[in-house]
C-alpha cells in the first residue's frame, strides 16, 4: 500500500471531525428547529394578556305580575264632601179610609174628602265649597217642606234652599256647619271613553255607598229628562237615592253629578246618568252670583227634522223644525212662523234642536243672533231661504224647563 501523501494525512482529521459535526446536526436539528420558532415567536409576539373572564348573562326579568289597581285613596279624598239628603214634603191625597190608595187615585178630583200626608224622600249632594254650599239635582228637594243633611261623619244640619236651575235640574243648599270638607273638582272635557269612575250616594238609604264603572259615553242627550241635556253615560250603578252624588276618576276629583231620574223615566237598568262637573260649575256660580241663571231666548221651540224628511225635501242634517213660536216673542216679531226651517246659528250648522237651544242660551240678553232659514214644501209656497236677525232677551220663567218635542 502506498504511502499517503502528506497533505492527505494532514487534513484527514479535520474532514472526520467535520463529519462527526454534521452528524450530531443532523440528529439534534428537530429539537433545534422547534426552539429556534419558539424563540422566534417569543421574540416577536408581545406577552400574552390574560382574556377576561366571559361576561356573565343578566338573569331573564321575572314576568309581569298583574298589580291590583285600588281606588281607597281616591275614596277617601272625596266620599267625606259627599252627603246624604232627606226630605219631607206634604201632599194632599184622596181620603180613602180603608180602600186603597189606588182606588182613591181612580176618582182623581172629584173624591169629595182629602187628608193631608207628609212623604219622605232621599238624595245626595256634593260640599261645594267651605261655606257650605252644597249642590244636587232639582228633583231631589222639589216642593220639600224640610231638608236635612248628614254627613259622612254623622253630623246633620237643616238645610236651606239657595236657589235653582229647572233647566239643568240643579239644585243649590246651604247648610251651617264648621271646618267641611270640599269637593276636589275635575273636568269633564278632557273625560275619555272607558275611563274609570267610581259613583258615591246614598242608594235606597242604605248609607254611603261607592259603586264602580267606566265612562261609557260623553254628550248624551235627546233623552227628555230636562232641557239642556248633556249627559255623561256609565255603567256605574245609580240607584234611588244616588240621585245628587258624585261621579269621580280614579284621583278623586268630581267629574259628574249623579242623576238616577233618568234612568228611572227611561226605564233602563245597567245604565247610570251624570250632570258634567263643566256645566254644574257654571250654574251653580250663576246662582251664587245672580240667584237664578240668566239664558238667552228668541221664543221658538223646535224639534229635530227626521231623516224622512231631509231626504223627501233636501233639508240639511242637523236642521230643526219651528213647531211653536211664543206670543211676543223676538222671533215672531222678525217674522219667524211655525214650520220654518233653521239651517243654521250665526253661520254655523246646527245638529238639531237642543243645540239650537243651547247656542242661543249661551248668549247674553241684547245680544244679536242671525238665523238661516228655509221656507217651503211641505209648507206654504216655494223652497226659498232667507236671515233673520233677532235680539236675544232673557229666558223667561214661564218658558224653563220645557223641553223640545
Amino acid at each position: 500500500m502506498s504511502r499517503m501523501p502528506g497533505w492527505l494525512r494532514w487534513i484527514s482529521p479535520w474532514i472526520a471531525l467535520g463529519l462527526a459535526a454534521a452528524l450530531a446536526i443532523v440528529l439534534l436539528k428537530p429539537r433545534l428547529h422547534g426552539d429556534a420558532q419558539s424563540t422566534t415567536a417569543s421574540a416577536t409576539t408581545a406577552p400574552a394578556v390574560p382574556a377576561p373572564p366571559p361576561k356573565a348573562e343578566p338573569p331573564p326579568a321575572p314576568a309581569p305580575q298583574p298589580q291590583f289597581i285600588s281606588y281607597a285613596d281616591a275614596v277617601d279624598r272625596s266620599a267625606p264632601a259627599v252627603v246624604n239628603i232627606y226630605t219631607e214634603r206634604r201632599v194632599l191625597v184622596p181620603n180613602v179610609g180603608n180602600l186603597p190608595p189606588e182606588i182613591g187615585r181612580l176618582f182623581g178630583d172629584v173624591w169629595p174628602d182629602y187628608r193631608e200626608r207628609v212623604e219622605r224622600s232621599l238624595g245626595s249632594g256634593v260640599i261645594y265649597d267651605a261655606s257650605g254650599h252644597i249642590v244636587t239635582n232639582f228633583h231631589v228637594i222639589e216642593n220639600a217642606t224640610q231638608i236635612n243633611v248628614q254627613l259622612k261623619d254623622n253630623r246633620e244640619a237643616p238645610a236651606t234652599l239657595v236657589g235653582v236651575d229647572r233647566d239643568t235640574d240643579l239644585a243649590v243648599l246651604q247648610i251651617k256647619l264648621a271646618k267641611l270638607p270640599v269637593i276636589a273638582f275635575g273636568r269633564s272635557d278632557r273625560l275619555r271613553v272607558g275611563e274609570p269612575v267610581l259613583a258615591i250616594g246614598n242608594p235606597i238609604g242604605l248609607g254611603q255607598t261607592v259603586t264602580q264603572g267606566i265612562i261609557s259615553a260623553t254628550g248624551r242627550g235627546k233623552l227628555g229628562v230636562s232641557t239642556y241635556e248633556n249627559f255623561i253615560q256609565t255603567d256605574a250603578p245609580i240607584n234611588f237615592g244616588n240621585s245628587g252624588g258624585a261621579l269621580i276618576n280614579a284621583s278623586g276629583d268630581l267629574v259628574g253629578l249623579n242623576t238616577a231620574i233618568a234612568g228611572r223615566m227611561l226605564g233602563i237598568e245597567g245604565i247610570g246618568f251624570a250632570i258634567p262637573v263643566d256645566l254644574v260649575r257654571g250654574v251653580v256660580n250663576a246662582i251664587l252670583k245672580d240667584g237664578r241663571v240668566v239664558r238667552g231666548w228668541i221664543g221658538v221651540v223646535p224639534r229635530d227634522v227626521t231623516a224622512t224628511e231631509a231626504e223627501q225635501f233636501g233639508i240639511p242634517d242637523g236642521s230643526v223644525l219651528v213647531r211653536q213660536v211664543y206670543n211676543g216673542s223676538p222671533a215672531l216679531a222678525q217674522g219667524v212662523t211655525r214650520g220654518d226651517v233653521i239651517i243654521e246659528v250665526n253661520g254655523t250648522h246646527l245638529r238639531g234642536a237642543q243645540d239650537l237651544m243651547a247656542k242661543v242660551a249661551m248668549l247674553k240678553p241684547g245680544q244679536g243672533v242671525k238665523l238661516s232659514i228655509w221656507r217651503g214644501p211641505p209648507f206654504d209656497g216655494p223652497l226659498r231661504e232667507h236671515n233673520v236677525r233677532i235680539e236675544v232677551v232673557e229666558r223667561p220663567a214661564e218658558a224653563a224647563a220645557s223641553p223640545a218635542a
